[in-house]
């Protein structure tokens, strides 16, 4: 599947604050959001499903991907478009085999020895961070900055997004770097208006 990686969104239902996950993913898309991925630490098998189900009903609807974070099990069973995973996860070659060759896999990466790693095993794209210091995820990881970032971009002929600390301040810096596009999971959804934000981080993207 050719994807459009520009403006990618990590879903992160404690950043809503209450508000209704589903409402502020679909204010998102219509604002111009080209990949959702949806990510759940903290809930329920059940549930997880759930809320990727009705996800998936919005993704065809706005015809963009739905990725799945982690859960390999809950990829299959809504029919997501494919899964990420980080260094901790299910090892590529496996998460490959089991998804087949037309589903896509996204790999978290730090540095070039795992991009070189990830590209040589079968991700169909990169996640590389934090490129900025963040504080969606407990990380210990120094930033790359936009230079990591563009270095890591050099060393792989797949897609790069750019990861952590992205917002509509620094997003057109990130452009500069080559990558593919920015995942951004606060700089959308902890806006009272992610229809407005998105619009204005796509811009801010082509732009850049």
């Amino acid at each position: 599947m050719k994807c459009d990686y520009s403006l990618y969104l990590v879903t992160d239902r404690a950043i809503l604050g209450g508000r209704d996950l589903g409402q502020a993913v679909e204010d998102a898309l219509r604002g111009g959001v080209t990949l959702v991925q949806l990510r759940e630490k903290d809930t329920s098998s059940r549930d997880f499903y759930q809320i990727a189900l009705a996800l998936k009903d919005l993704a065809v609807k706005y015809q963009v991907p739905l990725i799945i974070n982690d859960r390999l099990d809950i990829a299959l069973a809504v029919d997501a478009d494919g899964i990420h995973i980080g260094q901790e996860d299910l090892p590529l070659q496996v998460a490959r085999c089991l998804l087949g060759p037309e589903k896509i896999i996204g790999y978290s990466v730090s540095n070039i020895e795992e991009a070189v790693y990830g590209e040589k095993y079968g991700a169909d794209y990169l996640g590389a961070g934090p490129v900025y210091t963040t504080t969606t995820k407990a990380v210990t990881i120094q930033p790359l900055g936009v230079e990591g970032l563009r270095n890591i971009k050099n060393s792989v002929s797949i897609p790069v997004v750019g990861i952590g600390g992205i917002n509509l301040d620094n997003v057109r810096e990130v452009k500069k770097s080559g990558a593919d596009g920015v995942s951004i999971v606060s700089g959308i959804l902890g806006s009272l208006d992610p229809d407005c934000t998105s619009r204005k981080l796509c811009e801010a993207w082509q732009q850049g």
